[in-house]
């Protein structure tokens, strides 16, 4: 019984509720830190996908700012001084990692370590 009710909650999920499953699945494969779970101060590793990549120029530190989503809540990855980075892009899975502070009111991860995952990767395998 279910087996068939989880078969029945899949065909009628959204795409989007059945998209932040398989992102959380990744969190749990890899170790890393739910994003809902964050703390200002703490070194995390995230996994999930970029929404979003905008490049804000500014006179001082021109930043490069995407929103990664982990099927439970979103962090800002701020790059500072750079424009553009190869491959970070809106829908490519991220593993990324760094101390958390705060961009903008949300919580953030400055200049973090990043490494790209495999396109096309459900739960964010390695290659």
């Amino acid at each position: 019984m279910g087996r068939r009710n989880s078969l029945l909650r899949r065909l009628t999920a959204s795409a989007e509720s059945l998209d932040a499953v398989d992102l959380q699945e990744a969190v749990e494969e890899r170790s890393c830190t739910s994003v809902c779970d964050l703390r200002r101060g703490g070194s995390v590793r995230v996994v999930g996908r970029l929404k979003s990549v905008v490049y804000t120029p500014s006179e001082t530190v021109p930043t490069l700012e995407a929103e990664l989503f982990d099927g439970s809540a979103s962090l800002d990855l701020v790059w500072l001084g750079r424009r553009r980075i190869a491959g970070v892009e809106p829908g490519r899975r991220v593993m990324a990692r760094g101390r958390v502070g705060i961009h903008n009111g949300r919580h953030a991860i400055y200049n973090p370590w990043y490494e790209l995952l495999p396109a096309g990767s459900p739960a964010g395998e390695q290659a």
